[in-house]
């Protein structure tokens, strides 16, 4: 047997990966994930969606999941605005499914779920590099740490790299996004908060209340820490010298977040951080012999948490699409990939716009809302954005704006 032939290779030991991996390893492939960076690893993008539920239960991974014990059982989504606070329960939705998650220290969500592969049979190697690719005979070209590159050779490949977008930079597909290029500067604290002040099972996202396109995250751990961020044009933390400077201005210009934040410690192992111009987009999605999975095609914005989900969710739609192509029947990538995962990345496109334009905004914080509709935004936020009966995915933009405009007037009263 050719130790460097396999049926599938993957690009990136992420959560695509490793549930594209999973999923492929279950229908019998031979499939070996080549990952640049040895895990753990640190990596934003800590506050799952329940949809995500579906596809780790289907990879096998939930329960080594549900018994890490630094993983926040998670429910919901807050929202605060000066004195404006609203609450979405995602088990009180629109769409069927699992309406509760975790959020995680990625780090090691990460590095479960690909141990988990790994034990089911995937081959995975750390360390390595794709450093070319062609796409007539589906080879990588692989470059060790330590070693001779090889070729690897596949019948099809999986981009899941992530922010490395390897064969979108190796292949000249990336273009611009149509989103501005923002900054996120964040970290990890030891919170000590008072359990009174706070429900740990949502995630708080706050509104600045001078700059409403300035918003910051606060996603508690089950281990006394919390992963907080401020988002945000470069303009407006350019009068700054640093990440930490930014970070605890913004924050502490929150009444909501400087009181739920009294007790907390800055200081502990974890550096500041700033990601920049991160919104990114390509020119296809697929190739003779290759997809891309999640934001090695397109990330949108970290505000509701879109990442993990839109990267699972096209781990799925590829591993099932590649299990009939590698069956023998005939598959149409077009069709049966890029247009059913685009209905969920369009939906969320209008609310990260209306977020910004504050029409999202509006509905958020407005105190009209019927449950009916409530519930329906509710189960976009869990993820579920791919339901086209919910007349919100359906119709985004047209109903955003009708929505907004109904509802908007009640923000400012």
């Amino acid at each position: 047997m050719n130790l460097n032939n396999f049926d599938v290779a993957i690009i990136g030991a992420g959560p695509s990966g490793a549930v594209a991996s999973a999923l492929l390893n279950q229908q019998g492939f031979r499939v070996c994930v080549v990952e640049k960076q040895h895990f753990p690893r640190f990596v934003i993008g800590e506050s799952l969606l329940p949809q995500c539920m579906q596809f780790i239960e289907a990879a096998g991974f939930l329960p080594a999941v549900q018994a890490e014990p630094s993983f926040q059982f998670k429910n919901g989504a807050a929202f605060n605005w000066g004195s404006r606070n609203t609450e979405i329960d995602f088990t009180d939705k629109f769409t069927a499914g699992h309406g509760t998650t975790f959020q995680v220290r990625r780090e090691k969500f990460d590095h479960i779920l690909i141990n988990e592969a790994i034990k089911q049979g995937v081959t995975v190697r750390f360390g390595e590099e794709v450093v070319a690719y062609d796409d007539d005979s589906a080879q990588l070209t692989v470059q060790p740490e330590n070693g001779e590159p090889y070729v690897l050779q596949a019948k099809f490949v999986l981009d899941a790299s992530g922010y490395g977008r390897v064969l979108p930079r190796l292949l000249d597909l990336e273009t611009p996004s149509h989103l501005p290029p923002r900054e996120a500067h964040f970290t990890h604290i030891d919170d000590f908060i008072d359990e009174s002040d706070f429900d740990r099972n949502k995630i708080l996202i706050t509104t600045h209340p001078n700059h409403r396109d300035v918003w910051l995250w606060l996603i508690p751990f089950g281990d006394n820490r919390c992963s907080i961020g401020v988002v945000g044009l470069p303009e407006r933390f350019q009068d700054f010298e640093n990440s930490e400077q930014i970070l605890k201005t913004f924050a502490l210009q929150v009444p909501r977040l400087a009181h739920i934040l009294r007790n907390a410690q800055w200081e502990n192992d974890v550096p500041y951080r700033v990601i920049r111009g991160y919104s990114a987009n390509v020119n296809t999605l697929f190739g003779k012999h290759f997809a891309l999975l999640g934001n090695a095609a397109e990330f949108l914005d970290p505000v509701f948490s879109s990442g993990v989900t839109i990267a699972m969710y096209s781990a799925n739609l590829a591993a099932n699409l590649l299990t009939k192509q590698l069956n023998g029947n005939n598959v149409n990538w077009q069709t049966e990939f890029v247009d059913p995962l685009m209905v969920g990345v369009n939906a969320f496109r209008t609310y990260v716009d209306g977020w910004y334009d504050g029409s999202f905004q509006d509905v958020i914080y407005a105190e009209n809302r019927t449950p009916e509709i409530t519930r329906m935004i509710s189960a976009i936020l869990a993820g579920y954005a791919w339901d086209t009966e919910n007349p919100y995915v359906a119709k985004s933009a047209r109903r955003l704006a009708a929505l907004a405009e109904t509802v908007g007037s009640a923000v400012y009263r």
